[in-house]
Parts: structure tokens; sequence; C-alpha cells
């Protein structure tokens, strides 16, 4: 397909007759009634260019079930089009390129916009029938047409346009899916009910019926690819003998298949994943002994990392029971990057320090009772550390107490990292309890 021009108004042609480009693209083309010119010359003769409502409206609907067609298609071009009475875009497979050139000019010219609700009718996909409660294959030739990848990326796009978790897997002819509703995405739409108008929830309390097939496992299948191999020779060399991990955990346990250790350093070295079902407003979370239980229990399993680190006999975080208020304002400071909680401070407040220089020995100084915030623990993710992501938790509950950062008390006794941080942040010294 060419780029092409259809002019709407009779020759002679000058800068107020209105037009409709084509420009092929790689899976669609764009087609656009250009009637800026038109609609300037209308404002100089008093009149009013806008676009009708039924007219917009009409546009509205095809224009997203055409994109919705392309992306099913394979495409991943992300779309912008422009609003107001200067001009109308469109961008639609090609086999409907003759059509909506059609559609434009009856609306332009006729002032009916029948042909773009037909348009629409005929791009129309099932998406509601897809997205429907339940666990179910879909067939390719079936139930859609793409690839299985390209299908399932689809469905994924347009259940997170319904606040809808998809659980998906293609296979080699087919696409599994199993649409849930989270509890949060539930409650936004429930509260925001402006926000997204006709939602209706038909996910949450759906059982699923009897007799209804199971999702099969997919795996490899062996092949022989050691027919005739050469034995493997040996060598007696000497190993390095090291038994404790960085981590805290033993190196022994790794040889025994250990899966715990795996899963412990991998989160003691990147940070421990969030979990999908909480959102995450900032980087910083600011968790209370009033949180949802959600986020309380991320906190006890970051806490958890310092422990087994350090070899602490408790957690420093254990309010899993129901929200209560504390009299010391315990809370935890929560650091998110990369789809990780890579930062922990916990944190309450207290009246009782006496000052440290760093001179001699953190037992002397001068006593203070002056409420302040108290770290209690730091703890940063291994690949995360001497970047200064210490020091900014400090920084944030000082901010969030409305104090310097020299007046955080820092609790005793303070390991030798603690010392090199409190050091940094406050040359002139700290505030020991």
């Amino acid at each position: 397909m060419t780029e092409r021009t259809v002019h709407l108004d009779p020759d002679p042609y000058d800068w107020r007759s209105r037009k409709i480009g084509v420009r092929p693209n790689r899976w669609y083309a764009a087609v656009h009634l250009d009637r800026d010119g038109y609609a300037d010359a209308a404002r100089r003769q008093g009149l009013d260019p806008e676009l009708p409502s039924a007219y917009t409206e009409a546009v509205d609907e095809a224009r997203s079930v055409a994109i919705d067609r392309i992306w099913y298609d394979g495409s991943t071009d992300s779309f912008t089009w422009g609003n107001g009475p200067g001009g109308v875009t469109l961008f639609v497979p090609f086999r409907h390129v003759e059509t909506t050139v059609e559609a434009l000019r009856v609306a332009e010219l006729d002032h009916d916009y029948g042909m773009f609700r037909a348009l629409a009718d005929q791009l129309a996909l099932p998406v509601d029938d897809w997205l429907a409660p339940g666990e179910r294959e879909l067939i390719r030739g079936v139930d859609f047409d793409p690839p299985p990848s390209v299908f399932l990326r689809f469905l994924r796009r347009k259940a997170k346009q319904h606040g809808v978790r998809l659980n998906g897997r293609a296979t080699a002819g087919s696409v599994w899916i199993r649409p849930t509703l989270s509890a949060f995405e539930k409650q936004i739409r429930e509260q925001l009910p402006e926000q997204y108008p006709g939602w209706v929830d038909r996910w949450s309390g759906y059982v699923e019926p009897d007799g209804m097939p199971f999702r099969p496992w997919v795996g490899g299948q062996d092949q022989g690819l050691s027919y005739r191999a050469a034995h493997v020779e040996f060598r007696e060399v000497t190993t390095p003998d090291r038994h404790k991990c960085p981590c805290g955990m033993s190196l022994h346990d790794l040889s025994d298949g250990d899966s715990e250790h795996t899963t412990h350093h991998t989160a003691w070295t990147f940070g421990v994943r969030a979990p999908k079902n909480l959102d995450w407003h900032s980087a910083l979370a600011v968790v209370t002994t009033q949180s949802a239980i959600a986020w309380r229990r991320l906190t006890n399993r970051v806490a958890r990392m310092p422990q087994k680190e350090e070899h602490y006999d408790f957690s420093s975080w254990t309010h899993l029971g129901e929200p209560k208020v504390t009299s010391d304002n315990v809370r935890a400071y929560l650091l998110k990057a990369n789809g990780h909680v890579i930062g922990y401070l916990m944190a309450h407040d207290t009246s009782e320090h006496h000052s440290w220089d760093f001179s001699d020995g953190p037992l002397g100084g001068d006593p203070d009772d002056t409420l302040r915030p108290r770290i209690i623990l730091i703890w940063v993710a291994d690949i995360y550390r001497h970047q200064g992501v210490g020091a900014r938790l400090v920084q944030a509950l000082a901010d969030d107490f409305g104090c310097q950062v020299a007046d955080v008390s820092w609790s005793t006794p303070v390991s030798e990292a603690g010392q090199r941080l409190a050091c940094r942040v406050s040359p002139q010294g700290v505030w020991l309890s």
C-alpha cells in the first residue's frame, strides 16, 4: 500500500479544502482527515467548527476497537492522536482502509456516522468473553488466530486495563488462562466508579464448575545427547574450607541441595521481592504496627535478612497480629528498587539518650531527655551497599520526624558498619540510647 490523499471538496483545492491522507505502517495504516484549514475558515466566518458529539463518540469507538485489533494481530506500537476540530485520525488494519476512508467521507459530507459503528462491529474482539472468570484453554484457529505468544501478550495488555490478573501460559497451539481479580483492583474500582464506568465484578467469588479440564504440565523431552560420551577425569586439588556464607547461612547447606539457602541468599543479595498485591505509590514505604497485614508480613520477611546475617536471636519486627497502636510509635522504612525491597530501617521514638562524639567509648557522654527518633536496625541488600542507601534511610527517618540527622538517636551496641554510617551522616557526633 502506498501513501495517498483523497480530497473531499470539489476542485480547485486550496488551503481550506478537506482531505483524507492514508499513510501505511508495518502493521496498519493511519487514516487522517485534515480539516484544519476548513475549521479555521469557519471560525473567520463566525461559525462553530467543533465536531458534533455523535461524530466524536463514533470515531472514538471505532478507533478503540481498531487499535485492539492491531495489537491482537501482533503490533506492539503505541498510538497518539489529537482531539479537536482540526482533524480526525484512525489507525486500522490494511483490509479496512477503504471502509475507513468512506466512513470519514460520509460522516464529513453527509453527517452520517453509522459506518463508524459498522466498522467497530467488524473489528470488535470478544475481549469480555476471553477475560471471563474460570480456567480454560483457548485454541488457535478456533478461539483466536494469531500465534499463541502474540495472543497471550494481547490478553495480558487487556487484562491489565480491566484490572485483572490473567495467569496465562502459551503452548504450541493454544493459550491457557485463569483470569482473577485482586482485592486492590476491586477496591479502587468500587471506590471510584466514575473512573470505571460500566465495570462489573465477574471474578470475585467465582467457583470453578466440576468436570473442567486441568492445565497440563508442559516439559521438555529427554534426548540421548550422552551416547558414546567420554568419561570425565578427576584431579586432586585443595579447595577452600569455608563454612559460613556472608548471608549468614552455612555453605554446607548448598551441597545438600538446600533451596532455603539459595532463596535466602538471593533475597540477601538483591533484596526481598515486593509482592504484586501491594501498591507502592513511591519508592519508600513507612510501615507501622497499624498497617495492613500484607505490609507487616513483608516487613517481617525483610527483617529476617539481618537476623540471619548477624545471627540475632530475635527478629526486629514481630508485629504480625491485629493492628494496634504502640506508645513509642514503632515503624519500619522499606526502600524499593527494581521490584525488590533493598533497604530496611527499624525505628521508634524514645527520650533517654546520651551524646557520643566518636572520640571515646559509646558509654560516656551527656544525658538528654528530648524525644527523638531512635534507629533500632538498618539493613541494605548486598549489591546496594556502599552506595548511600543507609544514609538515605536515616535522612528519611529524620525528615519524617521533623528533625536534623544529627538529632537522630542510635541504639546500642552500634556495629562497626553502623559506626561508619553514623560518622558519615553526622561527623560531629550522634546520640545513643
